[in-house]
């Protein structure tokens, strides 16, 4: 843990230059998008051809090319908007006509934010007549899709100069076609800019993960542990719902590339509501609310294996609601924790809403009101990357105060609260030590009881307020005129005990009163000039025989003799330093 500690302070006090650094490679990075976005000079031809398409729903499901396209042309409807399509066990036929191409360029067609699409077939008749397909989809593996993407891409021949024919099959989520018709090169550029944009996320989300574990176990809060859980989620629901897992991470995992974005978006809602209620504390204000959030956040653990196992319009309708809900729960609990006290309930709240602005895009998109656009695709992802280290700059400032509250609770158990010093106990455990040590090794320690003798004149004029400063002002003159093996206590208002580990002698012990004297009559800051700290002073050697009859009392009552020394000290004005002979232990 002292490790981990010393990393973070380490990391965190080079927050300056890495802010620095992260802003010199965040320009290098524009630069770079935006030369690979200059690359993609306009083609003629190519572009957003969805409008210019037509398209006919084959009700059974089963028919060929050959009957789509034989149907009459009074049976292709056209696509006058960007809608979206509840298909169930039907099947989606568009027709494509690419026009006239620049035979010298690849073409290729785009379907753009298809992560639910099930099957996606391409029909095109060759020079010999023959019908070419190009297969891809969720039900198949990307790594036998004809040409591997994040989204389906199909290959047009320019010279065919024929309609092709786009089949879609998909169920129970609707689907949104977008097609754009692009030439190889510029479907490089948009591939690059891409996976530039998501790498730089994924890369960023790994590194807040990283500190969020190093916080973890750092504060051993469990609030970090949810939030963890949350990113997590959150950068394997991005994976999958772009396209960028099913490339990359499982290629050859066809079934889980299908179900992957279903079952990370619910894993991602229920490390949420779970997060929400660590870090709001909701246990502490109702205990019924709380046993029900726990509740729906492992539903939302538990649904996705229920949901793979009955794939149907009403168990997707679920999730929706579910996800719906608990944006609405997040929100509800984060607000009325708050209005309860709970202070950064009310700042988790502002940090989740850019992703609760950008949650409703794919959520309605998935349930057909909205069509596949950009801001379906990438609202939640841009919403994301703003509000994952916002919740954890936020956990830091909550676990930091919590800490510093802890650390106080814990130091008031053995040290004054006003001064910082130790308590009474401590000194006297630490003296009954030093004595057992003395007559051990047979050298003697030191002890000095100090009086702040003017500390009522000073209240007296300035207040008890300048009382008070003159007391911590006292103890951190004591202290800084001793070792750090020493110890120095308030036992009394004004009265403050040195234990001086030995061996030791008298005379330094002397010379150690006048130092303490000296150091009172500095000036106090924010007091007058007239006003000095006034120190009266008992100092004493305890002797170092073998014959002490009572160990367990020697430090009661060396403090008593020392208490009455200093007693009838006050009585003498002109004095203010007496050195105590030693007395005989068999006294």
């Amino acid at each position: 843990m002292n490790m981990v500690q010393a990393w973070c302070r380490f990391f965190f006090s080079g927050l300056g230059v890495a802010r620095l650094r992260v802003g010199r490679w965040l320009l290098l990075a524009g630069l770079a998008t935006g030369a690979v976005l200059a690359q993609a000079a306009p083609v003629p031809g190519e572009g957003d051809i969805t409008l210019s398409t037509r398209f006919w729903i084959d009700t059974s499901g089963s028919a060929g090319v050959d009957e789509a396209v034989g149907r009459p042309s009074s049976d292709w409807a056209p696509m006058e908007r960007f809608r979206s399509f509840q298909l169930g066990e039907s099947a989606l036929w568009i027709r494509i006509e690419p026009g006239a191409l620049d035979a010298g360029r690849r073409w290729y067609l785009l379907l753009t934010a298809s992560a639910f699409t099930n099957r996606v077939s391409l029909f095109s008749r060759g020079r010999d007549g023959q019908w070419t397909e190009q297969r891809s989809g969720d039900h198949l593996p990307v790594a036998q899709w004809d040409h591997p993407d994040q989204t389906p891409v199909f290959a047009v021949d320019p010279q065919g100069g024929e309609a092709v024919w786009l089949r879609i099959l998909n169920s129970p989520t609707p689907t949104s076609p977008r097609l754009q018709l692009l030439t190889e090169e510029n479907l490089q550029s948009k591939r690059y800019t891409t996976f530039l944009l998501i790498g730089g996320y994924l890369g960023f989300g790994l590194l807040v993960l990283f500190l969020g574990w190093v916080h973890a176990r750092l504060y051993a809060d469990r609030a970090f542990v949810a939030y963890c859980f949350y990113v997590v989620s959150m950068l394997g629901f991005q994976a999958s719902f772009t396209g960028i897992g099913g490339l990359f991470l499982w290629p050859h995992w066809a079934a889980w590339n299908d179900i992957a974005p279903a079952f990370f978006m619910l894993w991602l809602t229920g490390s949420g509501i779970w997060f929400v209620r660590e870090a709001c504390a909701v246990s502490r204000y109702h205990r019924g609310i709380d046993r029900a959030v726990v509740a729906w956040s492992v539903f939302g653990l538990v649904y996705p294996f229920l949901y793979a196992v009955a794939v149907s319009p009403a168990a997707f309708a679920v999730l929706n609601l579910y996800g719906l809900l608990s944006v609405v729960l997040s929100i509800s609990l984060c607000l009325w924790t708050w209005r309860l006290g709970e202070t950064y309930a009310g700042w988790l709240a502002l940090g989740f809403l850019p992703v609760h602005l950008g949650y409703p895009f794919p959520a309605l998109r998935s349930a057909g009101i909205l069509p596949d656009s950009w801001a379906t695709q990438y609202a939640v992802l841009i919403g994301s990357a703003i509000e994952i280290p916002l919740l954890l700059y936020i956990l830091h400032r909550r676990a930091k105060d919590f800490n510093e509250n802890r650390a106080r609770l814990r130091a008031m158990e053995s040290t004054d609260p006003l001064t910082g010093l130790t308590i009474a106990p401590v000194l006297r455990l630490r003296l009954r030590d030093a004595l057992r040590r003395a007559r051990r090794y047979g050298h003697q320690c030191g002890l000095v009881l100090v009086d702040l003798s003017n500390h009522a004149d000073i209240v007296a004029r300035e207040g008890r307020e300048a009382g008070d400063r003159a007391l911590v002002v006292a103890a951190a003159r004591l202290s800084g005129v001793v070792r750090d093996v020493d110890t120095v206590c308030r036992i009394s208002d004004t009265r403050f005990a040195m234990l001086i580990e030995g061996p030791q002698k008298p005379d330094l012990l002397k010379l150690l009163a006048q130092h303490v004297v000296a150091k009172g009559l500095e000036q106090v800051p924010n007091l007058p000039n007239d006003l000095t700290l006034k120190f009266r002073l008992v100092s004493c050697a305890p002797p170092d025989g073998d014959d002490a009859p009572d160990q367990a009392l020697d430090d009661e009552q060396l403090l008593a003799r020392l208490h009455r020394a200093l007693d009838r000290l006050g009585s003498e004005p002109r004095k203010v330093v007496h050195h105590l002979a030693p007395r005989p232990q068999h006294a």
